[in-house]
């Protein structure tokens, strides 16, 4: 594979095209998350499963991220096919939603989403994978064609809210299912970027990355501060209600934090610094908005600490995939992506137990714990620095 340099450079009109079916598919992607995420277990619910089964349920999908989901992205790097791997993963979560659908039973609901998720969560990665070896190949930016993703789960959540009031709670399954159909048909539009087979052995890279310390820095240092929002995700509505907001109000303030996310997205291509640098910024800034949520704040004060949601979350999103283009060879991206998503969901999913326990005893006081992830996050980046302003794998990179 010739260096970055050799690569000639794409016309102006390839670039859109990529790019334009990069963030279609990015909207649909995400689009259908936030259909699933808010309304999933009201449909449980709707239909009958009782407490007990939702909590087993909803457990799959963390469980899934740190053991299935390597396997799948390593299988569609060894047989050169990201492209490939999407429109399989897609076609079958739109299946696998559909057969949902027909079934009340929670066994039969536990097993038929067990079986989809494993399926579903390498999307993310998979994607993300194939959409920085196309951020190389064409010279573009990975903020912009992400901010497409978040924009898109606001909308489905908010579609999914409205519907909510229009159809038996029942027959949300057939929205998150439909979203995913057409998520399904956009992965068909993406185009082929994966290296012919016999471009370069695959073998022995992946476990070269596990022995990087650089690398190991990147995935621990972005599992703490993206774990740091476990707290925020799971107790802040309740919260905000025990504080006496209205369900308008919280719905408000969660919006204000996506804004801002996609707003920092479109503004990634401006930024300057390091990715490092530009992650170790992120954690100090996760690690503020963690203790100030922490405290009583009012209404006005807590909106404008809400849009550090830019900071905590889009600014490590746009330093760590930055990291992960310049450390990480091509030709194990897919197999880093999933290390990166498996790494992540082992922590968030020990932060969420550990927070319930924790909020429990010290209500609010929760997010002084997530203040000291988000800052061991950025000290882990900021003492591998020096390991990650240099680039040893570009020699041997590929895709």
């Amino acid at each position: 594979m010739p260096s970055e340099s050799q690569i000639p450079i794409a016309s102006q009109a390839a670039s859109g095209r990529f790019a334009a079916r990069v963030a279609l598919f990015y909207g649909t992607l995400f689009g259908m998350s936030g259909t699933h995420l808010p309304f999933f277990t009201v449909w449980l619910k709707a239909v009958g499963i009782d407490a007990f089964w939702i909590g087993l349920i909803t457990a799959v999908p963390p469980v899934t991220r740190f053991t299935v989901l390597p396997l799948v992205t390593e299988l569609a790097e060894r047989r050169h096919a990201l492209r490939g791997g999407i429109i399989v993963t897609a076609f079958a979560t739109a299946l696998g939603f559909s057969v949902l659908g027909t079934q009340h039973l929670p066994p039969l609901v536990f097993l038929i989403y067990a079986v989809t998720c494993c399926l579903w969560t390498p999307m993310v990665p998979l994607t993300d994978a194939y959409a920085l070896r196309g951020v190389k190949r064409y010279g573009l930016n990975y903020g912009p064609l992400r901010l497409w993703g978040s924009a898109a789960f606001v909308l489905g959540a908010l579609v999914c809210g409205l519907l909510l009031d229009l159809i038996a709670a029942r027959n949300l399954i057939w929205i998150i299912a439909g979203s995913a159909a057409i998520g399904a048909l956009a992965s068909l539009a993406l185009e082929p970027l994966d290296e012919a087979k016999s471009a370069r052995p695959v073998t022995g890279g992946a476990s070269a990355l596990l022995r990087d310390g650089g690398f190991i820095a990147i995935i621990v240092a972005s599992a703490l501060i993206q774990g740091s929002h476990a707290a925020y995700y799971i107790f802040a509505s309740i919260a905000w209600q025990q504080a006496g907001f209205d369900g308008l109000t919280i719905a408000v303030l969660w919006v204000l934090g996506v804004i801002a996310e996609i707003v920092l997205f479109a503004l990634s291509p401006r930024f300057t610094l390091q990715p490092s640098m530009l992650v170790v910024i992120a954690a100090l800034s996760a690690a503020t908005r963690w203790v100030l949520t922490a405290q009583d704040l009012p209404l006005a004060i807590l909106a404008i600490v809400q849009l550090a949601h830019a900071l905590s979350f889009g600014l490590t999103q746009v330093g760590i995939m930055g990291l992960m283009l310049k450390h990480v060879p091509g030709h194990v991206m897919a197999r880093a992506q999933g290390y990166l998503t498996a790494c992540g969901g082992i922590v968030s999913g020990l932060a969420s137990v550990a927070s319930g326990t924790i909020y429990e005893t010290w209500g609010q006081g929760i997010y002084y714990a997530m203040a000291v992830m988000a800052a061991l996050g950025g000290l882990v980046i900021w003492l591998a620095r020096d390991r990650l302003s240099h680039q040893p794998h570009n020699a041997a990179s590929g895709g």
